[in-house]
């Protein structure tokens, strides 16, 4: 990997670092916070393989501790807490992300970029819904219809503005990125 490519994934990971304590607790124990919007960005920019590296080590830096998740959390517990599966989907969201943009977007003009960055944000978020609430079902015991109110419905509205914003945003990066030089158009 280039050193460019280190530091691009290095402020990947670092940008979710700062944005996912920023959270407002929600009633059913699961906070909202732009941790997926930056994974999202992540994915995007970087493509699936780095994006999905710049979220395993946003993972690993809070899994040693440091205090990078929501609330301003850190440790293994958080890991294997009620929001740990969530937190794993995020490795989904970064791969989907990045996926569907390489294969169906880079190459694309307007509407295509757009709608093959949206798919695959959707089918990550999707992937990370589902994972993040079996986990959560399994450590609070709570059944799928209960979990789906608590951890999903409240969040698809604000998850929709922050797929639109990380389309229209990292779409923008990506190409500031390609003509600087330090991402190549696929």
């Amino acid at each position: 990997m280039k050193t460019q490519h280190l530091v691009l994934t290095a402020m990947c990971a670092a940008l979710t670092c700062v944005l996912a304590p920023l959270s407002i607790p929600a009633p059913g124990g699961v906070p909202i916070s732009l941790a997926t919007f930056s994974v999202m960005l992540s994915g995007l920019v970087l493509g699936p393989l780095q994006g999905t590296l710049s979220q395993l080590l946003y993972i690993l830096l809070g899994a040693v501790g440091l205090p990078v998740f929501a609330g301003f959390a850190g440790g293994p517990g958080v890991l294997l807490g009620m929001t740990g599966g969530y937190i794993a989907g995020y490795l989904f969201l970064a791969f989907f992300s990045g996926l569907f943009y390489d294969r169906f977007g880079r190459r694309s003009r307007g509407a295509g970029r757009i709608l093959s960055a949206a798919a695959g944000m959707v089918l990550g978020t999707v992937l990370l819904y589902a994972f993040g609430t079996a986990w959560f079902m399994r450590v609070t015991g709570m059944d799928l219809r209960a979990s789906l109110a608590a951890c999903v419905l409240p969040f698809l509205p604000g998850d929709a503005l922050k797929t639109a914003a990380a389309c229209v945003l990292g779409l923008r990066i990506d190409e500031a990125l390609v003509r600087a030089g330090l991402l190549q158009k696929a």
